[in-house]
C-alpha cells in the first residue's frame, strides 16, 4: 500500500455578473475532475499552497490567488497493482489572469461552466463532495 498527497483548486471567476467555476476533462481516463497534482513532485519542499497554484496553472493556463481552504478528501484507487490511498487538498481559489486554452497535456478540456452545472459535469464523487463543500465558500461578490 501507497500514500500519495495532492494539491489542487476550485477556481471561480464572475463575468458578466454571473460566477463560472473552472473544470478539466483528463487526457488519460478522461473524467471531469478539478485540477490538482502531487505536492512535492516538481519541489520536494513545496508547500500544499504553492502546488495547488502551480498545478492549477499547468493543467488550465489559468493563474489563481488562494481564498480560503477545503477539508482535505481522502479516496482509493489502483495503479499498476498497487493499492493507493490518495489525500487532496483542495483550496478555493479566484482566477486572476491567463488563458485556457494554454494548458498542458494532462488535460484534453479545459471549460468555465455555471455553479449549477458542475455536479452533473463532474465524474467522481470525491470531486462532487469537495464541490458541495465548495459552493458555500465561494465568495458572493
Amino acid at each position: 500500500m501507497k500514500f500519495e498527497f495532492s494539491a489542487g483548486g476550485i477556481v471561480f471567476k464572475k463575468q458578466n455578473n454571473k460566477k463560472q467555476i473552472l473544470i478539466c476533462q483528463h487526457s488519460q481516463h478522461h473524467g471531469w475532475v478539478f485540477p490538482k497534482g502531487l505536492i512535492g513532485d516538481h519541489n520536494k519542499k513545496e508547500s500544499k499552497e504553492e502546488t495547488a497554484i502551480r498545478e492549477v496553472e499547468e493543467e488550465t493556463g489559468a493563474k489563481a490567488k488562494i481564498i480560503s481552504d477545503l477539508k482535505p478528501i481522502s479516496y482509493w484507487y489502483i495503479w499498476e497493482q498497487e493499492k493507493i490511498k490518495k489525500t487532496v487538498y483542495y483550496f478555493i481559489m479566484e482566477f486572476v489572469s491567463g488563458d485556457i486554452t494554454k494548458h498542458d497535456f494532462e488535460m484534453e478540456n479545459v471549460e468555465w461552466i455555471y455553479p449549477g452545472d458542475v455536479s452533473k459535469k463532474l465524474t467522481y464523487n470525491s470531486d462532487k463532495k469537495v464541490w458541495l463543500e465548495a459552493q458555500s465558500k465561494i465568495p458572493e461578490s
